[in-house]
């Protein structure tokens, strides 16, 4: 573990040995990364579960096909998939409803879980969510159709954060390497193929179906997201009846990263109001 944070425990989920990290006691928060390459849950929340670990039991998963988590050879990958392994992973765990904390593509997951699988589902955050329809974005075009180099890795976290001095040498070849563990760029190269507008499509959680979440949902979008609309997060906010936004002015898409004090208490704080 000291080595290799980014491995943690393992557990069956769907019949998919998974990789995750948890920490922590009290009512479970699920939080579920984002699609970019070389991506784990140790990655997106690194930040993250040591301010949520004192007040919930936090797990974090690696989704089947990224990080550590098994890539079967056959398997298809589709929303309906990662929602499935979602819920499974709730079910290896005996848990029968979480709080979802969801990242760019994981924001679509976590919403798409809520719409389809209500019940399982308390409170829901959704950061430089997808789930909803625009057209692809340059940066998420290259980031979707990563080829893995020290070069490359680093324009793409050029795209990813709006204070490009985050972006450093050290953590693009970090990056790169996790990009280049055995399997991860097969798997990763088959999930959004071109023409990569069709993923984005695939994710999209209806209008109808939004309006009908009763979730307590917080949106958390950078005002300068190059990859996923802040349009996105206003289209969410005009649809689900309980929600709240918050825009992080001179952020790009890691809120995460770049506002990592200020977004953790606000998390904290909308997770601990939850009445669940």
């Amino acid at each position: 573990m000291t080595q290799r944070p980014e491995i943690g425990q393992s557990i069956l989920a769907n019949g998919i040995n998974t990789n995750y990290l948890a920490a922590g006691d009290g009512a479970p928060v699920v939080l579920v990364h984002g699609s970019g390459p070389g991506v784990t849950a140790y990655s997106n929340w690194r930040l993250t579960i040591p301010a949520l670990e004192p007040h919930f039991r936090v797990y974090a998963p690696d989704m089947v096909g990224f990080g550590f988590t098994e890539r079967p050879a056959d398997i298809e990958y589709s929303m309906t998939r990662w929602v499935d392994h979602l819920v499974g992973f709730l079910d290896a765990h005996d848990i029968p409803r979480a709080h979802l904390v969801g990242n760019s593509f994981g924001g679509g997951l976590a919403l798409r879980t809520a719409a389809t699988h209500p019940e399982r589902v308390g409170d829901l955050v959704l950061m430089g969510s997808v789930g909803v329809p625009f057209t692809l974005t340059p940066g998420l075009d290259a980031i979707w159709g990563y080829e893995p180099s020290v070069a490359n890795m680093r324009t793409l976290l050029d795209i990813f954060a709006y204070t490009k001095t985050m972006a450093t040498d050290e953590l693009a070849e970090l990056r790169y390497r996790a990009s280049i563990e055995p399997g991860v760029q097969e798997a990763f190269s088959s999930m959004f193929p071109a023409p990569r507008q069709t993923s984005i499509d695939a994710m999209i959680t209806p209008d109808d179906q939004l309006r009908e979440l009763p979730h307590r949902t917080l949106l958390i979008h950078g005002q300068q997201d190059a990859v996923i609309p802040v349009a996105c997060a206003h289209h969410l906010f005009s649809q689900i009846p309980n929600a709240q936004l918050h825009i992080f002015g001179k952020c790009g898409h890691w809120t995460q990263i770049e506002y990592t004090a200020e977004f953790n208490a606000l998390l904290n704080s909308f997770l601990t109001g939850s009445a669940s």
